[in-house]
């Protein structure tokens, strides 16, 4: 496999909460492991950057098997947040990422406001981290994540708290499973959010007919890939026109094309996810994809494209 950087004379840079990224690709929490696991697979280096596996302040175990089934165009996973901790993630993980010189984005929650104020000063006192996102979305964990993203003033106090506790650049990841996606956004903007982050999964539910049970032993979990793509585009689209901060596209992205469609409709920036288990290369497809387009509509930057949807 090819991974060599292409030699190009298209500017696909862009810069999300004072982050400059080579180029809007990034990997999603979660779906990567810490990057020893994928880096034979996929060149690391040629990403815009990665945002790591959600850490919290002690190691968790996640939830009991089976986790994960595949879904008519997707999959339903309950992993539930399982991770090393803070500690060993600093020590052990986070010096593997430093190596490839792009942007390492930690990704953290906490089951209480408390525990993600401590971890969001923990981690502004590490080197090698570029900035944070806020995971108030995690459907698949009985305390914290979702609790704090599904209610505007939940969320505005959460988000504030950690803002005061950090001076790291502040990505926070929304949940689609809310009734107005707007609200929540502007609340964290408010609260000082710098930028955000969207889709994380909608909760769904597969069901056994022989056994009459559900698949996963968590009953539901978090539905992501090529199904919930036109969802989170809406959604995208609902939150770049209710705030002035950045906006990171998430939902269904398998191909250039996919990702184009979020830069079009105003998201700067993209993360894979889904996509990972099925070629871990991916995301280079894409961002050679993306340039192509740029190529072939005549465009010198990204920036040429983002938000140029035309409504009717």
């Amino acid at each position: 496999m090819d991974q060599r950087a292409p030699q190009s004379d298209i500017d696909l840079s862009v810069t999300i909460a004072g982050i400059v990224l080579k180029n809007p690709v990034m990997l999603a929490s979660g779906t990567w492991g810490y990057g020893e696991e994928i880096s034979s697979l996929l060149d690391l280096s040629q990403l815009g950057a990665v945002i790591t596996k959600g850490i919290s302040l002690q190691p968790s175990c996640g939830n009991p098997p089976p986790r994960i089934v595949e879904t008519p165009s997707g999959m339903l996973n309950a992993i539930g947040l399982q991770n090393v901790g803070f500690a060993e993630f600093v020590e052990k993980k986070l010096p593997f990422l430093r190596q490839f010189h792009i942007p390492v984005i930690v990704n953290f929650f906490g089951k209480t406001a408390g525990e993600y104020t401590e971890l969001g000063k923990r981690l502004s006192a590490v080197e090698g981290i570029a900035g944070l996102e806020v995971n108030i979305s995690c459907p698949n964990i009985k305390e914290g994540g979702i609790f704090f993203g599904t209610e505007p003033a939940r969320a505005h106090e959460l988000i504030s708290a950690v803002r005061k506790a950090t001076s790291l650049p502040l990505i926070v990841k929304l949940s689609p499973n809310v009734t107005d996606i707007a609200r929540i956004a502007r609340s964290v903007e408010e609260a000082g959010a710098d930028a955000l982050s969207l889709t994380n999964t909608f909760t769904g539910m597969v069901v056994d007919v022989e056994t009459c049970a559900p698949v996963l032993a968590h009953s539901t979990g978090g539905l992501s890939g090529p199904a919930i793509r036109p969802l989170s585009l809406r959604m995208v689209w609902e939150t770049v026109n209710a705030v002035s901060i950045p906006v990171i596209g998430i939902g269904g992205i398998m191909e250039a094309a996919d990702a184009l469609q979020y830069l079009i409709t105003g998201a700067r920036a993209v993360q894979i996810g889904t996509a990972l288990f099925i070629r871990p290369d991916a995301p280079l497809r894409i961002i050679e994809g993306i340039e192509a387009y740029l190529r072939h509509k005549g465009c010198s930057t990204l920036q040429e494209i983002i938000g140029c949807l035309k409504v009717k």
